[in-house]
Order: C-alpha cells, then structure tokens, then sequence
C-alpha cells in the first residue's frame, strides 16, 4: 500500500522571527555578491586581450560554472527562510539534485584539469603553448560537462526509482544525495553503492590528478636557482591550489558516505561552506591573489 509522494517538506534553518529577516537579508545578499563576482570575472577575461591565454579560458568557465551552481540551490533557500510553505514537489526536488550534482561533479573535474594547466605551464614551458592549444582546452571543457552530465544522470536513474512513501521531511536546505537516501522507505542500498562508486572515480580521480600534478610543479620549482623565479612560480598556482583546498575539503566527506553523514547535525552547516561561502570566496581569491586579474580589474 505504497503512496507516491507528490512533495518533500525542507526544513531549512529553524530560526526565531526576529532572526528570519537577518538570515534573510544575510544569504540574498551573498548570493547577489556571488553572482556579481563572477559575472565580473567573466567579463574581465572576455575584455582584457592579456588574459586570453588557457589559465584564464578555465578561470572564467569556472565563474559561468558558478553562476549556475549556486543559482541551482540559494534562491529556492531564501525563499524558504521567510515562507510558511517550504514545500517542493518531487519533480522539481530532482531537478534540483540532477543540476547540482551535475555542477559539482563537472567543478570536481574542472579543478584538476586547472592543475594540469599549472602543470604543463611550470614544468614544460616550452611545449605548453603547443600542448594546451585552443582546440585541447575546448575538448577538456566539454568533458568536464560530460562527465558532470552523465555522473548526475547515473546517480538520479538510481535516487528517482526510490519509493518514497507519504509526505516526508527532509531535514535540509536542498534536494541533496544524502536526505533522499535516508528518507526512502524501499532498500536503497544499490542506489548507496552506486553514488558511492561514482562519488569515489569522481572525486578520487581528480584528487590524484590535482596531488600529482603539485608534486611534479613542486620538485620543478624548487630546481629554480633564484627565490625571484621560485616566487613567481609559486604565485601563479597559489590561487588555484587555495580554491582547491576550499572545495575538496568542504565536499570530500560529504559525499563519501552520503547516508551516513546526513545522521550528524553539522551536515547542514558543512553543506551552507560549500553552497554559499566557497562559491563567494573563489572569485575573491583569485583577484586578490592574481596581480594580472587584479590590474585587469583596474583597467576594465
């Protein structure tokens, strides 16, 4: 006697009236900073003839790739912080999940081919113009977004075939992996070892590529005989290594173990780092960290 649910119930934040306008007012406008920031970083790029080279051509695919990252999971989260009715159906509760998992993943795989990008520009300077050529950075960029598109469709084939009985609750602020695995009332644990399989070639891969390609920048760097070129080796990957960091850091256990981590009441506060404050960090990083980003700036 199984009833198909029609809608999830989020819960979001609890929070007391006299803090729902702040909360409010706090995440709007993060998000329209987040925005901003990389919306400027795009145009930047596009109008400045010095930044047109493959380290930037990745820099501002990731802005685009942010823009609709977080606009995938924060108005819908505003929204909700000041309505009574923080219902969403199912339909769009997947929707949701098959966009942001599909961002994510392609953002996973976006950092590392970044990592190639110092590599070969630090370790084989010569050859890089030849092996980063406009063709080869197109055909990575397209499989970033081919493999964030297939992973997500893989994941929600899984996640939708899920029964889901009655009207449920779910204790977050989005349709994440996590809450839907632990609300469903049929076996999920095909579709747990599937995300878990994909979250482990998805992150790990990228993982190891990022690790290896610093390992090799590293060791080439260090061979520089002036501190004058070690440093302005060092700086131009600083940026990219922090924003790294940032995101491997905030996702990493997350999406491990979905399931479990959902049982633990820091899931959410985990969840708002890599939705709403890395996203807004990113762009600042990268100019205030990059001087030919930050004299671009001034220039546009």
């Amino acid at each position: 006697n199984e009833t198909k649910v029609m809608y999830f119930i989020l819960l979001g934040f609890p929070t007391t009236a006299e803090l729902q306008l702040l909360l409010f007012s706090t995440l709007l406008l993060v998000y329209l900073l987040t925005v901003l920031e990389n919306f400027l970083i795009i145009l930047i790029i596009r109008n400045n003839h010095s930044l047109q080279n493959p380290m930037y051509f990745f820099l501002g695919n990731l802005s685009f790739l942010e823009i609709w990252y977080v606009s995938v999971i924060e108005p819908k989260m505003i929204i909700d912080v000041l309505s009574h009715d923080k219902r969403i159906s199912f339909q769009g509760c997947m929707t949701q999940l098959y966009f942001f998992v599909t961002f994510v993943c392609t953002e996973y795989i976006l950092l590392a081919v970044m990592a190639y990008d110092r590599f070969v520009a630090i370790c084989k300077p010569l050859r890089y113009p030849l092996i980063m050529s406009h063709r080869f950075c197109a055909q990575l960029i397209a499989g970033c977004w081919m493999c964030g598109l297939t992973t997500s469709s893989i994941k929600l084939s899984f996640i939708a075939r899920l029964s889901y009985c009655d009207v449920d609750k779910i204790n977050h602020y989005f349709c994440d992996i996590s809450p839907l695995l632990n609300i469903s009332c049929s076996d999920s644990s095909l579709a747990e070892l599937v995300d878990f399989i994909l979250a482990l070639m998805v992150i790990m891969v990228p993982l190891c590529t990022v690790v290896a390609s610093y390992i090799c920048i590293m060791f080439t760097v260090l061979k520089i005989p002036s501190s004058q070129g070690r440093q302005k080796a060092f700086s131009t990957c600083s940026s990219h290594l922090t924003v790294v960091i940032l995101f491997y850091s905030t996702t990493l256990f997350t999406y491990a173990h979905p399931k479990l981590m959902y049982t633990y009441h820091a899931n959410k506060l985990v969840s708002v780092l890599y939705t709403v404050v890395v996203p807004l960090l990113n762009p600042l990083i990268y100019c205030l960290r990059n001087k030919e980003v930050r004299f671009a700036m001034r220039k546009t």
